[in-house]
């Protein structure tokens, strides 16, 4: 690993009260000594000395300068933050006072990666920094934090403690069979073990399906034919005028997004084209894109006009979204309802959606995947690892029914040793390291 002195801008690039310089580095506090008027050399870890940031005779600006000290900071490495007057301008000059002395520009996510390299988090807490950064609700803060507090890596642990029984189990039978001590190993000794590990994996894996519903947000289509008010719907959870709304049908042909929080959630809308036959070419691309996002959809808003009845092209939505996660809303309901259809009756264009907004808080309670219970994986990256983790359990699980000898199939245990040594980063290859914290943000 790098044994240099790197150094960022850790707060943002905006005017504000103040602005911190972070650096980080083996000799980091004799090397900001320097060119600090105040004395940090023998200041305790975790304290601040005032003083000056001084390029020759020339003060740059009055600041305080935090030390840290040890194997207990971020990174793993003595550290240093200079808070200084919150300006650009004056900010960029004390970066590039450290550059002048013989600091290095830190990469992308350089200082917790160091944090990962010197052993102070696995990969799984590295992640749930960078998941700390984006989080768009509470819901996503708090899981992130039990990230960086190792939840996830006490759950693998355990995993794998679980599964270096089972193999260490017939190892020893095929490297000491000679041994009278050592119980001979059968697929009816091995088989209640593996099985209950396989289906603590199943658990982990069915809990984490929805997470990316707290971290991403709901991806959230509103459809139905022209006119029936899916615009004004659009503008009522918005509570603004983001989509044009007229009598005139077809009015949207194209897609319109917005974010909506409703409580704990974030609902990302897009309202699309109005869903109908048509000749118009626009009409027409507009109309396959909206079809195309109702399939991807977590959620589909169905939206039918309550004054009117049924026509084919409800009916048509009504089959095209039978197999979704959808809502059938009953709009107009001040103009009264001839629907024989069972749905939630509102009235956009009044802001009367109450009762959406209770219905769709009830369907996504998430707040059990925060539990202090739930052991949930927070990205595909860690998802997919432990599916490929179950897959080779399960095929070794298969063989063990089938009667094949024991030593025949620790290779598929291997594997999924393997894999979940890999969920917190210890078989981590350097190109994907630097693919995976290219994703933080300079300073962190």
């Amino acid at each position: 690993m790098d044994q240099d002195i790197i150094v960022a801008i850790a707060t943002s690039r905006l005017e504000a009260a103040i602005s911190i310089v972070r650096l980080s580095g083996p000799g980091v506090i004799e090397f900001v000594q320097t060119f600090f008027s105040g004395n940090i050399i023998d200041l305790p870890t975790r304290n601040m000395a005032y003083g000056y940031m001084l390029d020759g005779d020339k003060r740059i600006d009055e600041v305080l300068v935090s030390v840290f000290r040890g194997r207990h900071t971020f990174t793993g490495e003595d550290s240093i933050e200079i808070n200084c007057h919150g300006g650009v301008y004056i900010t960029d000059q004390i970066l590039r006072l450290c550059l002048k002395k013989g600091a290095r520009l830190a990469n992308r996510g350089e200082f917790t990666k160091r944090a990962f390299l010197n052993g102070r988090i696995d990969l799984s807490q590295a992640e749930a920094v960078s998941d700390m950064i984006s989080a768009q609700n509470d819901q996503a803060t708090q899981l992130a934090l039990k990230g960086i507090r190792g939840h996830i890596s006490h759950f693998i642990s355990d995993l794998k403690e679980d599964l270096i029984k089972i193999i260490t189990q017939i190892e020893v039978n095929i490297d000491y069979p000679e041994y009278d001590d050592v119980e001979e190993l059968t697929a009816d000794t091995l088989l209640p073990m593996s099985q209950d590990l396989k289906n603590k994996m199943d658990r982990i894996l069915e809990q984490s399906k929805n997470i990316h519903l707290i971290k991403d947000g709901i991806s959230t289509v509103i459809v139905g034919k022209p006119n029936v008010g899916k615009s004004s719907l659009l503008n009522a959870l918005l509570e603004e005028d983001k989509a044009i709304v007229t009598e005139i049908a077809g009015t949207t042909r194209d897609i319109v997004e917005g974010r909506v929080r409703i409580g704990s959630l974030v609902l990302n809308m897009i309202d699309t084209a109005g869903i109908h036959e048509t000749d118009d070419k626009i009409e027409h691309i507009g109309v396959e894109k909206s079809l195309s996002l109702i399939k991807q959809a977590d959620l589909v808003l169905l939206v039918l006009d309550g004054s009117k009845p049924l026509d084919d092209e409800d009916q048509r939505l009504l089959e095209e979204t039978q197999n979704t996660h959808r809502i059938i809303l009953i709009n107009k309901k001040d103009l009264g309802n001839v629907l024989d259809v069972d749905g939630i009756e509102i009235s956009a264009k009044h802001d009367e959606i109450e009762q959406l907004i209770d219905y769709i808080q009830n369907e996504f309670d998430l707040s059990a995947l925060n539990s202090d219970n739930a052991q949930v994986l927070v990205n595909q990256r860690q998802y997919q690892l432990l599916a490929h983790a179950a897959q080779s359990l399960d095929t070794a699980i298969e063989a063990m029914t089938m009667g094949i000898p024991v030593d025949l199939i620790v290779e598929d245990l291997n594997q999924s040793w393997l894999d979940l040594k890999e969920i917190l980063g210890e078989q981590a290859k350097e190109d994907l390291l630097d693919e995976l914290f290219k994703r933080f943000c300079v300073g962190k």
